[in-house]
């Protein structure tokens, strides 16, 4: 039997590595997600539930040809989330989503992945246009999308994760005269 492979691209920024999924980030994930700040993107979990979500991280890698990658910290090799594409069944279009670990937050690394993995979106896979499905409450993550020069678009009502804000991304067209954000 011919073992079955993903081809994950690395997207290396001047401070990040964004990359595939590996063994070692998952206790720093299922911890994120044990937690009651998971709550804003459908945690909390188990860590068994958390280890199918990473799994489903992966799948969509498969499925899709595109997904969530591990952001890394260059400097330090540590863990820091992960941000990505998305587009699961049941979502109005495809997404750049974000989540960062505690230790993380306010370094502008959210910011930095998050504007790789739109350029990446935009320049490599030729979409012309993203959101960001974002829990109302989530002002971390509105800030975010209004940092990244996303509009509010309207509401969408997720099935299982409630009212979600729509943000839409400046289309590449918009982006040229600035670069498509990395």
């Amino acid at each position: 039997m011919d073992p079955f492979t993903v081809t994950i691209p690395r997207l290396t920024t001047q401070n990040l590595l964004l990359r595939e999924y590996r063994q070692s980030d998952f206790d720093d994930f299922a911890a994120f997600y044990e937690t009651e700040r998971s709550c804003l993107i459908g945690g909390p979990m188990a860590r068994e539930l958390a280890w199918r979500a990473l799994a489903t991280h992966l799948g969509h890698w498969a499925l899709r040809g595109y997904g969530f990658w591990a952001v890394e910290e260059r400097a330090t090799g540590r863990f820091c989330g992960h941000v990505g594409l998305w587009f699961p069944e049941g979502w109005m279009e495809p997404e750049v989503g974000w989540v960062l670990m505690g230790y993380a937050e306010g370094r502008g690394i959210a910011l930095e992945a998050a504007l790789a993995a739109r350029a990446h979106a935009y320049g490599t896979l030729g979409w012309k246009t993203a959101v960001s499905m974002i829990d109302p409450a989530n002002e971390r993550s509105i800030r975010l999308a209004r940092r990244m020069d996303c509009t509010f678009e309207g509401m969408f009502q997720h099935v299982r994760l409630g009212p979600m804000e729509i943000w839409r991304h400046p289309s590449p067209a918009s982006l040229a005269g600035i670069g498509a954000g990395a």
